[in-house]
């Protein structure tokens, strides 16, 4: 029996003189990228654990009219387990040995430096002194109990970025920073905690560990340790850096990953009719009552995905054509996140299965309902070509409790 193709990203190779399929682990197990040529692109449908080599055999031998076609079988499944991209031995051991090396780690490192964002720390804040322009030239127009940030790429959404962070003030470098993030990679229906402090080329933050203790406490089977979610994830990491920018590098932290709850969105009724989920939510609702203004919740969050990137048949281009009607229900959920109400903004992501492909709105729904008193307010509304054919929406907002 072949092995099967894990979880990965595929996309059409962007090397012109190298046609074909473009594999890479989101996950990092694996550091390879393979470009799998066009004529071997329809042998990767075999690798599903559920065909074995004399399928694929029979398969090459009916494309190509060739009956030797062994060595190019057994190059294609080396090539593969080799890359770490089977559900194999190899790729068991090298997951093992990862994740074990980050659970020993101390710190979590910054992995999206140098890609993200400036790796070297005089040229990252010159890069935000200008993506910021001044934010915190004024104080923020009255208490902010929490803003709502892309986390996509910074130089894809400065305006967005610009909006959330210039609502903070000086005065909020004493709080602790509640950051919840997308979790791309970790439980659907669990909070993801780490006691790691996170590290940028700005320096070392300090993980409140008191609290994320206690919420794998209260929180119970809603909420584990997910350090090698964190370790990879992004979504955090680049609100970290902002923070650090306006604030020092020994900002207090709480990074919660968020899962998609996706029983709810694919099978109907509220994320809580879980019971992990409901005590998670409720866990972070004590806290925020019992925290109070020592705290500060910060949201990583980008809204639409929409195009051939992300699995639709059309072009999409920001701000044109379907990408109008795309921003229309994209503020249709934003006015519900500026009312509170939480319960309403869920039914528009399940309308079409989340057919907007939000991937914050597990985040927003998560602090709308650990704070239900918070009430929002739009700052920026962006949408951005992340590719010639794909767009992404996010903005920049802040909410005041009442």
């Amino acid at each position: 029996m072949l092995a099967a193709l894990r979880s990965l990203d595929f996309m059409p190779s962007p090397v012109p003189d190298r046609p074909g399929l473009l594999i890479r682990d989101p996950y990092r197990f694996s550091d390879a990228t393979l470009i799998v040529p066009p004529a071997l692109a329809q042998c990767l449908q075999f690798f599903d654990g559920a065909h074995t080599e004399l399928d694929l055999r029979a398969y090459l031998v009916r494309v190509s009219g060739n009956l030797d076609v062994g060595d190019v079988m057994r190059h294609l499944v080396r090539t593969l387990s080799e890359a770490g991209f089977l559900e194999d031995e190899n790729f068991a051991e090298r997951k093992r040995q990862v994740e074990e090396g980050f659970a020993n780690a101390l710190r979590r490192e910054p992995v999206h430096a140098g890609a993200g964002y400036p790796a070297e720390a005089p040229e990252l804040k010159q890069t935000l002194t200008e993506y910021m322009d001044g934010a915190l030239s004024k104080a923020a127009d009255g208490p902010v109990a929490a803003i709502a940030a892309p986390h996509v790429s910074p130089f894809g959404g400065v305006e967005a970025y610009r909006a959330a962070y210039s609502a903070l003030s000086p005065q909020d470098s004493e709080r602790t920073f509640v950051i919840l993030g997308t979790s791309h990679y970790g439980h659907p229906d669990r909070l993801g905690l780490t006691r790691k402090p996170f590290v940028t080329p700005y320096g070392e933050t300090i993980t409140d560990t008191r609290i994320v203790d206690w919420l794998e406490k209260e929180a119970g089977d809603g909420a584990l340790i997910e350090d090698y979610c964190h370790a990879i994830e992004h979504s955090i990491e680049f609100q970290v850096i902002f923070l650090q920018h306006l604030f020092g590098p020994n900002i207090r932290i709480v990074p919660i990953l968020c899962g998609s709850y996706g029983k709810s969105l694919y099978e109907g009724g509220l994320p809580e009719d879980s019971g992990r989920v409901r005590r998670a939510l409720g866990a972070l609702a004590e806290l925020a009552g019992t925290e109070g203004d020592e705290l500060l919740w910060v949201l990583g969050v980008d809204m639409a995905h929409m195009g051939r990137r992300y699995g639709d048949k059309f072009q999409a281009r920001a701000g044109r054509d379907g990408m109008e009607r795309v921003e229309g229900r994209d503020r249709q959920r934003i006015e519900r996140m500026e009312q509170g109400d939480a319960r309403g903004f869920w039914e528009l992501v399940q309308e079409n299965q989340d057919d907007l492909k939000w991937c914050g709105s597990a985040p927003i729904y998560t602090f709308m309902r650990a704070m239900p008193q918070a009430r929002g307010r739009l700052l920026h509304y962006q949408q951005w070509n992340i590719d010639d054919n794909s767009v992404v929406s996010f903005a920049g907002m802040r909410f005041h409790s009442i």
